[in-house]
């Protein structure tokens, strides 16, 4: 019987369920926003680049000519900002792994991490401050393992910013910790004399916040158990759509004016706000002094917050940000005019907002010519040395500006897609800016203040479904008037923490398709009114899985695929032209791209969650009640266990619910509950269905100054988790019992639930640096740690560094059982004698917790193409370039069968055609024994396809090939 071999290949590849271009687990995308990604040395003949993607810091030598590559480092996960404090060491922050790399650069060749600090969960910014320049500052959340003390993260009044301030002489002491009256901080700034350093929140707000339905409501007996003197004035006109039918009761946002809470109808709405909202933007930090301290809080800023820089004459502090509208309301009337980008200036006493954008009219949408000057999304910010020009990155505009002094934009340059970070080098009359979306490097001639060339940043392992959809997020130029785009709200992928309202009273009551959870009786859930009233910004990341979106499911697949996310995400579509005002369609093979490319978005680790994965005593009481079935009088309250409708692995799998309220919603997930902390204080009372219960007065008094003025719920109406499971008309009762108080079961809910998994282990992305001083040291414990949870599953293991004094820089991949193997095939080590490396003098290795399925990569063979690092620098060919392999006879590769020196689809369809078609014979048949069964037939074909194209393991490489074919062993051996 003959083969169709090529059929057979399609089918073999067409049965395969993952795309082609994605090995499983070898790459996880977080989308990590860019602050500080290019540094120049003080001399500036090297810079610095944030290789993001690949975890890795370029470096490059600034000739005459441009740009020379020199060489890389392997830093933490997810590295954003980078330092130069001198000519040989250099400060790298790493998002997702919580440190900040210190590297000697002192042979720029072969640079290296000499040590590791600790901060707080996602830093995102580093500058080196002081007299000295001694002083290296770091902003990071107010939370994750690795701060010391209690976050407090149900405590009123708490600040959620820290910014960390290390000593350059003392990298291993004890850091001081600044923590800011603000929400998470982003942004640093360093006046030229180093005195003083300034910081910025990120999610700033605006002094908006939202009043529960229940506050809203006219209804007289909400009004009395609120019992304030005011009585509720009900939503602004109108209240019912195109067809007349009144849409549902909602909550209102509020806007503060400075002494009063209006909305957008200008109705006072101040006696029922229980909190304040300072706005407490930037923060002037002397840097001088011994302990450095706050000395002035500068307010109304931007709504959200991105990167800052001093005027090198004045001082005056320029700040990039958005100032987004979300106290309008409707979709129709916010259309295209989301929000506006904006530089602030802050002198001394003074605070002025300056419009990127002078030239749109609002009025008019569509003018290409408008929309070709727009800037969008203002990240990266130099000054020129006499303050004359300041270069500004618009991110969502594929645009450098370029403004004087008082904000006015002077010129628009072209650059690459998607300009995050800026080095200016004015020697050589350059700007260097990086470019995130190509993962290249635009040098920029500044006297023509044209683009003069581009480099390639470095190797990028990014799949090409998250490299062709990752500009439809950030793209400005599909919007009315270039200036906004999905990422206006949704940041980095992530949330802007405010509501809007973005109802359309136009628009038509429609079903709802979502399926109800199996626990609540009852038919179809309520169908989808268009005014839907506020509702907070969700996250885009972590969206496989979770079904229909929006808060009420009401973007899904329709009745035939109501939990698919392809289709849910695609019925976004139409929001380009009505919420973004794009003037055409978003052409669909574009949307699907953007699609494809969201659904690869993942949730970091969970800061508040123990690294080793256990839970705390009341973590454990709480998830014994999440999990708890409905007879819970021991446990919790009655009814269903939360883990009926909040199912694992996400909290939902995508079913809607009832839930008391006036609207029903899907079930929400419980991932990212963790950052909606800081909202306290409400006008609703907090009562329960039954009782005896002990509860603290509701409502609260005014609660005085807090970071944020959304919580949790849907409107971000309910300040607290405490406040949630004790709503009015709740579902929930959670009863006293001896010993333990309903109060402290709720407590002990809201524990497990502020920890709740995200998808990866907490461990994910953590790092230490091991010397020869650290054996006994907390750091040689903290990799003990690391190893038990790599053996436990919950993460790979790698380590970089030098494993002797002056030698080349290495990479180290755990194999589990106490063993490792390097980048160099055949070399491996036993724990005992890789700790011994290190104990001697000058060895130093980097150990990084990594998600599972991707520690060969990261470890030891960068470009996935079956050949480690080290091997392929001693063949002279790039472990950089996927294409760039040893040449071809000089190794024995497993996999590649026709012999050409890699591993491809045409391997799998030569072995093919050989075993069924009568084929050429292949050169070294044990090479084609892909699965290293000792066997050649069609199974290995299948093999090869599948690590190709779906994940699967790849060909049985190393480290026994044991050659008997003569032709083998004459033309190769074994690595």
């Amino acid at each position: 019987m003959r083969w169709n071999y090529g059929l057979l290949v399609l089918c073999i590849a067409g049965s395969l369920a993952a795309p082609p271009v994605l090995r499983a687990g070898s790459f996880v995308n977080f989308e990590s926003g860019h602050v500080r990604p290019l540094a120049l040395s003080p001399s500036k003949s090297l810079l610095f680049a944030a290789n993001t993607p690949d975890n890795r810091v370029e470096v490059f030598r600034a000739t005459a000519d441009g740009l020379e590559r020199l060489g890389q480092v392997a830093v933490g996960l997810e590295p954003v900002a980078i330092a130069a404090r001198t000519e040989d060491e250099v400060f790298v922050v790493n998002h997702l792994s919580d440190s900040v790399s210190v590297l000697d650069v002192s042979d720029p060749a072969r640079p290296f991490v000499k040590a590791t600090l600790l901060v707080g969960d996602e830093p995102r910014d580093v500058v080196i401050a002081g007299p000295a320049h001694d002083k290296i500052f770091v902003s990071t959340a107010h939370r994750g393992q690795n701060r010391t003390g209690d976050p407090q993260l149900t405590t009123p009044g708490v600040a959620r910013a820290d910014v960390y301030v290390f000593r350059a002489g003392d990298l291993g002491g004890v850091p001081s910790v600044l923590t800011l009256f603000s929400d998470t901080p982003r942004a640093l700034a360093v006046t030229p004399d180093g005195t003083k350093v300034f910081a910025a929140a990120f999610h700033s707000g605006n002094q908006t916040s939202v009043l529960n339905q229940l506050a809203v409501t006219t209804d007289i007996v909400f009004n009395t158990g609120i019992s304030d003197g005011f009585r509720g004035l009900g939503l602004p006109a109108p209240v019912a759509n195109v067809e007349g039918i009144d849409g549902p009761e909602t909550a209102l946002i509020v806007k503060f004016d400075g002494t009063r809470w209006l909305d957008s109808a200008g109705r006072d709405w101040t006696p029922r706000l229980r909190l304040s909202l300072p706005d407490k933007d930037v923060f002037e930090i002397d840097a001088s002094s011994d302990t450095p301290a706050v000395v002035r809080e500068v307010r109304g800023v931007g709504t959200v917050i991105f990167n800052m820089a001093v005027h090198p004459a004045t001082g005056a502090l320029y700040v990039a940000n958005i100032d987004s509208r979300n106290l309008v309301r409707f979709e129709s009337a916010v259309k295209g005019h989301i929000a506006e980008s904006q530089v602030t200036i802050v002198g001394e006493d003074t605070v002025t907002p300056v419009h990127l954008n002078p030239h749109i009219n609002y009025a008019q949408a569509g003018n290409p010519a408008e929309i070709a000057q727009s800037l969008a999304f203002p990240l990266g910010m130099e000054f020129s040395s006499d303050g004359s020009a300041l270069y500004v990155a618009a991110f969502g505009s594929e645009r450098v500006a370029v403004l004087d002094a008082a904000g006015n934009v002077l010129h628009r340059i072209a650059v690459g897609g998607g300009p995050t970070g800026l080095a200016l080098d004015e020697s050589r009359s350059r700007l260097y800016v990086l470019n995130r979306f190509d993962q290249t490097i635009s040098i920029v001639d500044t006297t023509t203040r044209q683009t003069a060339s581009l480099v390639p940043l470095g190797y990028d392992p990014e799949p090409e479904i998250v490299r062709t959809g990752r500009p439809l997020l950030y793209d400005a130029r599909n919007s009315a008037h270039g200036d906004n785009a999905c990422a206006t709200c949704h940041i980095f992928g992530d949330l802007d923490s405010l509501a809007w309202d973005l109802g359309d009273p136009n628009g038509l009551v429609e079903p709802n398709p979502i399926p109800r959870v199996a626990v609540q009786p009852g038919g179809a859930l309520g169908e989808f009114h268009p005014m839907k009233g506020p509702m907070t910004t969700q996250s885009l990341r972590g969206l496989m899985g979770a079904g229909g979106m929006h808060w009420r499911g009401d973007r899904n697949g329709g009745a035939a695929a109501p939990f698919s996310e392809m289709e849910a995400f695609l019925a976004f579509r139409p929001a380009f032209q009505g919420l973004l005002g794009k003037v055409t369609p978003l052409p669909l093979d574009q949307m699907e791209e953007f699609a494809r490319f969201m659904l690869t978005v993942e949730y970091p680790p969970n800061p508040v969650a123990n690294l080793d994965g256990s839970l705390t005593a009341s973590q454990t009481f709480g998830k014994q009640i999440f999990d708890s079935n409905g007879n819970r009088s021991e446990l919790g309250g009655d009814g269903n266990a939360c883990q009926e409708c909040h199912s694992s692995p996400l909290g939902t799998d995508g079913h809607g619910s009832f839930e008391g309220e006036t609207q029903d919603f899907k079930v929400a997930h419980l991932r990212n509950l963790y950052q909606k902390v800081g909202m306290f204080g409400t006008a609703v009372p907090r009562i329960a269905k039954d009782g005896p219960l002990t509860l603290e007065p509701r409502p609260t008094p005014n609660q005085g100054d807090q970071v944020r003025g959304f919580g949790f719920l849907h409107d971000g109406s309910v300040p607290t988790l405490l406040d949630f499971f004790r709503i009015p008309l709740g579902q929930f009762t959670f009863l006293d019992e001896p010993g333990r108080t309903g109060t402290e079961k709720v407590r002990q809910l809201e524990s497990f639930l502020l920890a709740f998994p995200t998808g990866l282990a907490p461990i994910v992305g953590q790092q230490v640096t091991l010397d020869a001083a650290s054996p006994g040291t907390p750091a040689q414990g903290r990799y003990a740690l690391m190893r038990q949870r790599a053996d436990a599953g919950d993460c790979d293991l790698v380590a970089h560094g030098r494993l002797e004094t002056g030698g080349a820089v290495r990479g180290i991949l755990y194999e589990g059982g106490l063993a490792y193997s390097s980048d160099r095939d055949g070399e491996t080590f036993t724990e005992t004698e890789l700790l011994a490396k290190i104990a001697s003098a000058g060895a130093v290795l980097t150990f990084t917790a990594v998600p599972v399925g991707s520690g060969l990569r990261i470890g030891v063979d960068r470009d996935e193409d079956g050949w480690r690092d080290f091997d392929e620098i001693v063949a002279g060919s790039d472990p950089a370039d996927p294409s760039s392999i040893p040449s071809a006879g000089t190794a024995f590769l497993r996999g590649n069968c026709n012999g050409d020196g890699k591993v491809d689809v045409s391997d799998p369809i030569f072995g093919l055609a050989y075993l069924f078609t009568g084929g050429e014979a292949p050169p070294c048949l044990e090479a084609c024994d892909s699965n290293a069964d000792s066997e050649f037939d069609i199974s290995d074909a299948v093999h090869t396809l599948l690590f190709l194209f779906s994940g699967g393991s790849p060909p049985g490489l190393y480290p026994a090939c044991e050659i008997t074919n003569a032709t083998c062993a004459s033309s190769a051996a074994c690595p």
